[in-house]
């Protein structure tokens, strides 16, 4: 039995029962990294093994501790954790040691996962592209010459090449979905609120990002997402949630579908995309859902407007300590900070105004359908050494982020996604589409999802670097 390629379901039973130790699994997770790392640069800052160890010994020796007892996890290098350098991607950060964890790795530890180090992101997150000065960029297992997304890149990979069983990850725009695409595993975004980040700093204005699980399967998503769920005292805007473990698949007799592709042609989308994804649709239908093309329900480049004026003001407020050595800054970040800074407070309003009107649409149609299917990106894994892209087809990309247009519609309202493998290409490379609902349906979501992956399977049908 291979232990890093089975369920995280799986292995959490068997260390629950004992039926496997903390230790065979540290060893074999420490043996897997040491053969696939180095291709993919997707774990850094990995603590030495003889103190992984030692803590594994710690779990066999004593009680069951939770959860996730004895689960080595790497955590995304935008959250800090006590002892592991957290650089965030940056120079600025390069040596940093934090001597407190954030309340995700809070969790992830009083759950009883060992964190091992942590996984490789974009400076500041900012790119759906996985490289930075500290640690350069990870490849994607599929084509070590192509990117692997992000900003969760880092976590996307080592759960597809089985360094781990289950990864932390975070979303802004689409940070979790673009990496589980491109590499044929699952992120999931979770309804805003359900999920809190740290009680630091502004914890009411700002509604766009996210922390989120992932995982290469839906049942295996609904175990981290129980653990990092829940209110903080601290934060206002956090709210209470039903656990969603165990995950079962769905009946998706009568289920509701509203696909709506390419948005009328507002995105742009490379060609084999959207016929995947419209492939991955009728496994849906085979289960007895109802597909039906959906009209752009609301105008795309209002939501554009709206979604990158709060985008910069958000990054903005995070990057203000560091206005000072902004040239330490990549250029993006420093493109968000600039515009941040310059931005009124009715620039903040209007742009909420339009996200508030696109919310009450959303409504309307989730009384149409029970989910709505996007793609998770508009293009294929492209070049490690590409930035990122400016061009789709014979249209002109006017940003850094543009090409990501297509996972505003969710991230702007908060509302809970799926990112789900659809496949491979021709080239043979991952392809994924977003499965969204209303506020609150996070459990529907995965329970779906559960039935189409009881049906496909893609994580174990082209698992990477095997």
């Amino acid at each position: 039995m291979d232990l890093t390629r089975i369920s995280a379901t799986e292995l959490l039973n068997q260390l629950a029962t004992r039926q496997v130790s903390a230790t065979e699994v540290m060893q074999a997770t420490l043996d897997r990294i040491a053969k696939v790392n180095g291709d993919v640069n997707a774990i850094v800052a990995l603590l030495d093994k003889s103190e992984l160890m030692a803590e594994a010994q710690a779990r066999d020796s004593g009680p069951v501790t939770g959860t996730l007892h004895g689960l080595p996890i790497a955590v995304k290098d935008l959250v800090n954790v006590a002892g592991i350098v957290s650089s965030h991607g940056s120079p600025v950060f390069r040596d940093v040691v934090p001597d407190r964890d954030d309340l995700i790795a809070v969790r992830m530890r009083a759950a009883g996962a060992i964190l091992i180090g942590k996984t490789n992101t974009p400076e500041f997150g900012l790119g759906s592209h996985t490289f930075n000065p500290v640690y350069g960029a990870t490849r994607n297992p599929y084509d070590a010459s192509f990117t692997c997304g992000g900003s969760s890149g880092g976590a996307a990979v080592a759960l597809a090449t089985g360094m781990v069983a289950l990864a932390d990850g975070s979303d802004m725009m689409g940070s979790l979905r673009n990496p589980a695409a491109w590499n044929n595993v699952y992120g999931f975004r979770p309804s805003w609120g359900r999920v809190p980040s740290d009680p630091v700093g502004d914890s009411f204005l700002h509604q766009l990002s996210t922390l989120g699980p992932m995982a290469r399967s839906p049942e295996d998503l609904g175990i981290l997402l129980d653990v990092i769920s829940g209110p903080d005292p601290r934060l206002p805007l956090v709210g209470e949630y039903a656990p969603v473990s165990p995950v079962v698949a769905a009946d998706l007799n009568g289920l509701r579908i509203g696909w709506l592709g390419d948005w009328g042609e507002a995105f742009p989308i490379e060609a084999g995309i959207l016929e995947l994804c419209q492939d991955a649709m009728k496994v849906f239908e085979a289960q007895g859902a109802r597909v039906e093309h959906v009209a752009p329900p609301f105008d795309a480049e209002r939501l554009w407007t709206s979604w990158i004026t709060l985008r910069s003001w958000s990054v903005a407020a995070g990057l203000e300590p560091l206005a000072e050595r902004r040239n330490h800054l990549k250029d993006t970040a420093q493109w968000e900070l600039d515009r941040g800074l310059t931005m009124s407070a009715m620039d903040v309003h209007h742009a909420s105004v339009i996200r508030s009107e696109w919310f009450r649409r959303a409504a309307e149609l989730f009384e149409q359908f029970d989910a709505l299917v996007l793609p998770s990106a508009q293009v294929w894994p492209f070049g490690i050494e590409t930035p990122y892209p400016t061009r789709i087809a014979d249209r002109a990309m006017d940003t850094y982020h543009r090409w990501m247009h297509v996972t505003v519609p969710v991230s702007l309202i908060g509302l809970p996604c799926l990112a789900a493998p659809a496949g491979f290409g021709v080239q043979g490379l991952p392809m994924g589409f977003q499965l969204f609902g209303p506020r609150g349906s996070d459990h529907k979501l995965l329970s779906v999802g559960a039935a189409y992956h009881a049906e496909i399977d893609w994580p174990n049908k082209r698992p990477a670097m095997s």
